[in-house]
């Protein structure tokens, strides 16, 4: 059995993709194993900069914690975490769709 694990396929560009995700989030959450505000804005930062810049609102992150602060605790999981990554992302895929259909036309 040995000889073939060192041949074991490389992950695909999702599972990759899922890794950074869980990666990130322990990251920014550490033992702790939830962000804080502090972190999310830390996480924020860094990981979503366009995000924050486009914002261009003091706020942003107070009103993404409000949201993903479920239980009014000031933790969010990594579930809301993930929740927050699938809106951007689906935001983002709206705003490409968008875009490619724009450049279509001409």
């Amino acid at each position: 059995g040995q000889a073939q694990d060192t041949h074991a396929k490389m992950p695909s560009q999702m599972e990759h993709a899922m890794e950074t995700l869980m990666f990130t989030f322990h990251k920014y959450a550490g033992d702790k194993n939830y962000l804080t505000k502090e972190d999310l804005r830390l996480l924020m930062d860094k990981e979503f900069p366009g995000f924050l810049d486009n914002q261009k609102d003091p706020m942003a992150v107070d009103k993404i914690m409000k949201d993903l602060d479920q239980c009014r605790d000031g933790r969010v999981g990594f579930q809301s975490f993930f929740s927050l990554v699938a809106g951007l992302t689906i935001a983002c895929n709206d705003y490409f769709v968008v875009h490619m259909k724009q450049k279509g036309r001409k």
